[in-house]
Order: structure tokens, then C-alpha cells, then sequence
């Protein structure tokens, strides 16, 4: 396992140089081009920056919680690699689906307690408008991913495998749509950033964190980005993970997912905070109802 965090954590340093060179040609510039290479060692300039930095806090805040937010946000985030689906993979979990939905939904702890226990009222506000978000999207999400669940009849990430039907799968797609638009509003990435809107709350839950602590909201942030993705590769365009050719089919949808969040950072604005919320109970919500009940039923 301890291979698995380290890959996963170079993973995350190396998608923070390809969003900053993507969203640099989105903007018609360079991104990062400057150190060594072609601005390849750029990560690790950056995490020696940040990490040799002195830990400024607030002289109100709770210092404990305010240390252990990020701390809990990285190793949450640790915690779903351990579900990685792998040909060779050093656990086959029988629940990992299971597992999966319990760790996404103790991320919201770590922004409660981020924003909290910095004792500031942008950082507070932020924090709650972060829980609001991402509870209701933590519901629909968990819905919507029953249905290809109830047709695959697994939750194991390393045995799921769509039935030998064409249609069924084109019919599938649709739900996945609504699947990353709803990944976009778990991880906080734009359209759906509200928890850090810089135009009126300054940074959002996170306005107190420097040095090393704002390294680590970042970190767990990129590593939930790609385990999304991956997960989203996995329950909507799955193949059976018995080879080496297929573990690598799975390694370049992965990557096209997680291009497609940083595409959609370039190219939406940020969403009103009152449709946001109206788009997942009133839309969201009904359609991954509506799903559930028809793929049930033709499941039975």
C-alpha cells in the first residue's frame, strides 16, 4: 500500500502542472515553463516553497483543530487509494463501494473543522456554504451511482463488468453526465467553487491556511479530483480488470476525466449559490429517483 500512496501522491503533484499548463493555453499563455525543464520539476518547487514556509494562525484560533483539518483532509483522501481497481491490486475489498461513500461523506468534517477553527467569519461562512453544497450533492450522487450498480450487481470496484448489452450501456451514459457534474460539486471544482468565492469571501474556508496546511487542503483536494475519476472511470466505462492491457485502457479514461475538470475550470463561470442548490434537489434528485426506479424494475 505504501507504493500505492506514493505514486498517488506524485500523481497529484504532476495534475497540478498539467491544470496550470492547460488552463495556460485555455488563456492563450505558456502556464509554467520557467524552472529546469519546460517547468517540469515545477511541483516540487512549489512543495519545498510552501512546506519551508512559517505556519502563520490567527491568535484566536483553535490551534488544534486548525492543524488537524488538513491533516484529516489528506488522509481521507489516502484512505480511497486503497480502493484503487488493479489486475494486481494488494486488496480486493468486497464492500468497496460501501467504503467509498462513507470516506466521501467524512470530507465534509474536514471543512466544518477547517473553517471553524479558524475563529474568522469568511472562513466560517465559506465553510458552511461548503457543507450545504456538498451534503446535497452527497445525496444525489449516492443515488445515481445505485443504478449502474443494480446492473453490474457488484460492489467491488475490482468486479464490475456491464452485462454483454449495447443499448444498456448507451443508456447508462446520460446518468454518467449527471454523475460528474455532481463530482464537480463534491470536490469543490468550478462551475460549482461557491466555498471559495475570492469576490466576497475572500479564499472561503481556507482564508486562515498558509504555509504547509494550505499545501494540504490542496493535496487532498488534487487526490480526490483523481480518485474521482477514477471511480467515474470504473462504474461508467468499466472493463474487466484482468490484464495488463486493460489496466491500462483504465489509466487513460482516468486521465480524460480528470482533463475534462480542469476543462471545465477554463471554459464556465462560477454558478449563482441559489441555482446551484435548485439544480441538485430539483433536478438532480427526481432524475437519479426516476433512474433508480426503471433499472430496478428491469433489473427484477
Amino acid at each position: 500500500m505504501t507504493i500505492t500512496y506514493i505514486c498517488a501522491l506524485v500523481a497529484m503533484a504532476f495534475f497540478t502542472l498539467l491544470e496550470r499548463k492547460i488552463l495556460g493555453y485555455i488563456q492563450l499563455r505558456k502556464g509554467p515553463n520557467k524552472v529546469s525543464l519546460s517547468g517540469i520539476p515545477q511541483p516540487f518547487a512549489d512543495a519545498i516553497k510552501l512546506f519551508v514556509k512559517e505556519l502563520n494562525k490567527p491568535s484566536l484560533a483553535n490551534s488544534i483543530p486548525f492543524v488537524a483539518a488538513p491533516m484529516l483532509g489528506l488522509f481521507l483522501a489516502l484512505i480511497m487509494w486503497t480502493l484503487y481497481p488493479h489486475s494486481a491490486s494488494p486488496m480486493f475489498m468486497k464492500w468497496g463501494v460501501l467504503l467509498f461513500l462513507c470516506i466521501s461523506s467524512m470530507n465534509v468534517y474536514t471543512t466544518l473543522l477547517s473553517g471553524w477553527a479558524s475563529n474568522s467569519k469568511y472562513a466560517l461562512i465559506g465553510a458552511l456554504r461548503s457543507i450545504a453544497q456538498t451534503i446535497s450533492y452527497e445525496v444525489s450522487m449516492a443515488l445515481i451511482m445505485l443504478t449502474p450498480l443494480i446492473i453490474m450487481k457488484s460492489l467491488s470496484f475490482n468486479t464490475m463488468l456491464y452485462p454483454a448489452m449495447f443499448m444498456l450501456f448507451i443508456i447508462v451514459w446520460p446518468i454518467m453526465c449527471t454523475w460528474f457534474i455532481s463530482c464537480l460539486a463534491e470536490t469543490n471544482r468550478t462551475p460549482f467553487d461557491l466555498a471559495e468565492g475570492e469576490s466576497e469571501l475572500v479564499s472561503g474556508f481556507n482564508t486562515e491556511y498558509s504555509s504547509g496546511t494550505f499545501a494540504l487542503i490542496f493535496m487532498a483536494e488534487y487526490m480526490n479530483i483523481i480518485v474521482m475519476s477514477l471511480f467515474t472511470a470504473t462504474i461508467f466505462m468499466t472493463w474487466s480488470l484482468n490484464n495488463i492491457t486493460m489496466d491500462l485502457i483504465l489509466m487513460t479514461t482516468t486521465t480524460f476525466i480528470a482533463i475534462l475538470f480542469i476543462w471545465a475550470r477554463g471554459a464556465y463561470p462560477r454558478m449563482r449559490y441559489d441555482k446551484l442548490m435548485s439544480l441538485t434537489w430539483k433536478q438532480f434528485l427526481p432524475m437519479s429517483l426516476i433512474s433508480l426506479i426503471l433499472f430496478t424494475s428491469m433489473a427484477s
